[in-house]
């Protein structure tokens, strides 16, 4: 049985803004490596973090996998979304920029979050989330349009970018989709994370084995793949999994909206981009999108 009980709202909120933080710091650390091409970078980041979450996880993940058998096709989902998402994200930032690739996939992935639940729970959005979200992805457009740092000015590329940011926006939404269903009686959000990041984080491996000898070609470049895996993707996750107990999957997916808006700022302050004036009104969109959203939901029946 799914577990649909939120207790405490407001501490989901925090967890997922803090997790978005050391999200928004992605992009910018891979510009300390450019020796190392996106499939790498995301292999070692999700790979390497998505098998460590196994590892917390431990004998949680052996006495709960009675329920994960019983549930398989959630773990398989969650795990192909594990998998497609940092090869898609980090390919969309290479192609079409840092600000560009990260507002499209997290952009999008309210949108298809919602999407997941209206087609297996029928559950329509509130006004208040379609207003918020309209906020959210119309400052995500403007971000993009006026505030971006593209790699190359070709329509082509930026086209090309844009479609793997929806393909890392429908992965993101998949697993946290997924993870979220899975937390239940007998398997708690630890648990859960550890099952869907560690299968996903296995499939990751064949392409860090093959795309991944840049990592250790200098220290920096090591530097940079060790704390991707460790500080964003596993510490991350570790707070977006505890999140997904008190909020659910459509709420977190719409909270990491704010990962733009903090990857662009670590850009302007660490690389030295700077946000037009067009961007600046992006991030005021994105912030009451935000602000709206984490008003006080009125109670409404199940």
């Amino acid at each position: 049985m799914r577990n649909s009980t939120h207790t405490r709202p407001g501490l989901g909120v925090v967890l997922v803004l803090a997790a978005s933080v050391l999200w928004g710091t992605t992009g910018t650390a891979a510009t300390f490596a450019p020796e190392v091409g996106p499939l790498a970078i995301g292999a070692v980041a999700l790979g390497v973090g998505g098998l460590l979450q196994a590892v917390v996880a431990g004998r949680g993940l052996v006495r709960a996998l009675p329920q994960l058998r019983a549930r398989w096709a959630l773990v398989l989902f969650g795990g192909l979304g594990v998998f497609a998402y940092p090869l898609a994200f980090y390919s969309s930032m290479h192609t079409a920029g840092v600000t560009i690739g990260t507002v499209v996939s997290l952009g999008s992935a309210p949108v298809f979050a919602a999407l997941l639940d209206w087609a297996t729970d029928r559950k329509r959005p509130s006004r208040r989330w379609l207003v918020a979200a309209v906020l959210g992805l119309a400052g995500m457009a403007v971000l993009s349009v006026f505030g971006g740092h593209g790699n190359s000015g070709g329509t082509g590329q930026v086209g090309l970018g844009v479609g793997l940011g929806l393909v890392a926006g429908v992965s993101y939404a998949g697993y946290a989709w997924a993870a979220h269903r899975l937390i239940g009686p007998g398997v708690d959000s630890r648990v859960a994370m550890g099952a869907v990041f560690g299968f996903g984080g296995l499939l990751l491996m064949p392409v860090l084995f093959a795309t991944g000898g840049p990592l250790v070609s200098s220290w920096q470049a090591f530097g940079v793949g060790t704390y991707m895996a460790l500080v964003p993707m596993f510490l991350g996750y570790v707070l977006f999994g505890l999140a997904l107990r008190h909020i659910d999957a459509t709420s977190a997916t719409v909270l990491t909206l704010s990962e733009p808006v903090i990857a662009a700022g670590f850009a302007a302050v660490i690389v030295g981009e700077r946000l037009a004036a067009g961007g600046i009104a992006g991030v005021v969109l994105i912030g009451a999108s935000l602000v709206l959203f984490a008003l006080p939901a009125r109670r409404h029946l199940s």
